[in-house]
Formats: C-alpha cells, structure tokens, sequence
C-alpha cells in the first residue's frame, strides 16, 4: 500500500468555493470577451444593468475578494503559492480595465478584462487542482 496522501478529502464547501470562483470567471471572462458585440443587444433585451459601470465595478470587487478567500483556504491545505502568481495579476488587470479610463475605451476594455477574467479563473482551477489532488511528498516514492 503506498504512503501517497490523497487530498481528495477536502471539505465539500471548499471544492464548490473553486468551482463556482473558477465558472463565474470564465463567465466573466466570456461576457467581456462578448462586450462589443452585446452593446448593441443589452437595450433590446432590457438588461441594461449588466452595461451597468457600478455593476461591473461591483462585480469586479466581490470576484477579487472571492477568488482571495478561496485562495487563502486553498493555501492553508496545500500550502503552494503558486495559484497567486495568476490570480494577483489577474484582479490586477480586471482593476485595471475597470477603475481606470482604459474603462471608456470597448476596445481595450474588453481585451483587459477578458485577461483578467481568465487569470482569475486559472487561479481557481490551479487553486482547485492543489488543494484536491494527488500531491507528491517526501512521504511518497515517487
């Protein structure tokens, strides 16, 4: 029998906190990705909030505290800093994209917070892939 810990025994709300930080980034990123071309349609479709500045900015703050709050559970279980070097340049361009006046401009808007919305997600999928798979140690022949 080998000596390899399994850290797939994480606690079930910090796997959903990754996988949900990991799909709303995407998301995030995806809608920003799609900006220019919704413009056009969010009027039509009466979703004007999500061209919403205030909303964007909103969701930009609760996205970095979320993804750091899931990060930090993350680090206390595989103790790795890998996932920041993804997520501290990622919420760096989403604020970017979304506090500065890059933010007037759809062009660069859309293409720093698509960026920064896949860092983030990344970020989460590293964190995730940390904190619940296999990890080698000295206790491991491998």
């Amino acid at each position: 029998m080998s000596s390899c810990p399994a850290h797939d025994d994480a606690p079930r709300p910090s796997r959903l906190i990754d996988t949900l930080g990991a799909a709303g980034s995407f998301l995030c990123a995806l809608h920003c990705a799609s900006l220019p071309l919704l413009v056009a349609l969010v009027p039509a479709l009466g979703l004007t909030l999500l061209a919403d500045h205030a909303f964007e900015r909103g969701f930009v703050l609760v996205a970095a505290a979320f993804a750091a709050a899931s990060l930090w559970l993350g680090y206390r279980r595989h103790r790795a800093f890998r996932a920041l070097m993804f997520l501290l340049p990622g919420v760096a361009v989403l604020a970017l994209g979304a506090f500065t006046p890059l933010h007037a401009d759809p062009l660069p808007h859309a293409v720093l917070m698509t960026l920064g919305g896949t860092l983030v997600a990344c970020a989460h999928l590293l964190n995730l892939r940390l904190s619940h798979g296999h990890l080698h140690d000295a206790r491991c022949g491998h």
